[in-house]
């Protein structure tokens, strides 16, 4: 199935609002395929997404979801106590770091009843019988992966395809557990290298996935044995985008630098360093989804210093355009990257 995408270009799920269904749609309508993305919206909000998007084309698309993890042991005392007397600075109330499941067995009938035609999956697996299941839905599965032993896992649970995600990635690290030590949650792998090490275990289609902004970036993983790119970041500042007015502002200032934290959510992420960040990372526990609820109020501020302004790392590369015209760009860089590429053996 991405082996037959007219461009080889995949818009990234981007929980939290980033990812609309005019942005899938325009991404699809230029020979890409764009996600939705479930996690963290309810289950009716992602059956609105999915019946606009419906309305808007006929092209197809995929629905990522969240793989709740197990709960977590960590006390969380003290980094409540910390950021509730940064929220009372920033005049709201800290969330309640509960734990939840984001609905998953609910959206996961959802996407089943629709016959969605990619699902894929991330911060864990699927069970043999849902994949089974969806398979029989005629669904497509892509399981995201950032080290050649969680490729093999997911190649033993049925995915179709995976995708490979590398260290330069923006938001949240695809690990299946997270290790509450190392900065990404386990081993920091490049894009590259982590495309290379995965194709030489399991024998799948690859997407890679992880600091892509041009199109000689999509050439480069398409020689490196990826059929597809996937970007996020890359369509941060499309008009048809959903991210916030601040996160729009620090991506277009392309000033900061960018670090790996669980300050945000409890999770390792790539955001771009903000005060928050600075001041939190290092006392930020392992404990996603708790510490996602318990930020939530004071980055709904709006304030860019207290966000969570996800971005990978070569986000000064990337241009406010439209979703299609991304997508055409990036198709006509890579083919003139990869020609390039071929002239150098040729001579030509």
């Amino acid at each position: 199935m991405l082996e037959r995408l007219a461009a080889p270009v995949i818009a990234a799920p981007m929980a939290g609002g980033a990812s609309t269904p005019k942005l899938v749609a325009e991404v699809g309508s230029a020979g890409g395929l764009g996600f939705l993305a479930a996690g963290l919206l309810t289950v009716d909000a992602l059956a609105g997404q999915l019946t606009a998007l419906a309305e808007l084309t006929d092209r197809p698309f995929g629905v990522n979801l969240f793989v709740p993890g197990s709960k977590s042991t960590v006390d969380l005392s003290v980094y409540r106590e910390r950021v509730a007397a940064q929220a009372a600075l920033a005049g709201v109330e800290p969330g309640d770091p509960v734990w939840d499941d984001d609905s998953y067995a609910a959206k996961l009938e959802l996407v089943l009843a629709l016959r969605v035609p990619v699902v894929s999956f991330t911060f864990g697996l699927p069970d043999v019988d849902e994949v089974r299941r969806l398979h029989a839905a005629g669904s497509f599965v892509v399981v995201t992966v950032t080290t050649p032993a969680e490729a093999k896992q997911a190649a033993q649970i049925g995915a179709d395809a995976l995708c490979v995600q590398g260290l330069d990635a923006g938001g949240h690290r695809g690990t299946l557990t997270d290790d509450g030590v190392s900065p990404g949650g386990g081993e920091l792998l490049g894009t590259l290298a982590a495309l290379r090490l995965v194709a030489a275990v399991v024998d799948l289609p690859l997407i890679a996935a992880g600091g892509l902004a041009t199109g000689a970036d999509v050439a480069a993983v398409l020689t490196a044995g990826a059929v597809a790119a996937q970007l996020g970041t890359a369509f941060l500042l499309c008009p048809e985008a959903g991210t916030a007015p601040g996160h729009r502002l620090a991506l277009e200032e392309k000033t900061r630098r960018t670090a790996l934290t669980r300050a945000f959510s409890g999770r390792p992420a790539r955001g771009l360093v903000n005060r928050f960040l600075s001041e939190n990372t290092p006392h930020a526990p392992a404990a996603y989804p708790n510490l996602n609820a318990l930020t939530k109020p004071i980055r709904a501020t709006g304030d860019p210093e207290l966000m969570s302004l996800w971005a990978g790392q070569t986000y000064s590369l990337i241009e406010a355009a439209p979703a299609a015209d991304v997508v055409r760009r990036l198709d006509v860089e890579a083919r003139t990257a990869i020609r390039k590429a071929a002239a150098r053996f040729t001579g030509e």
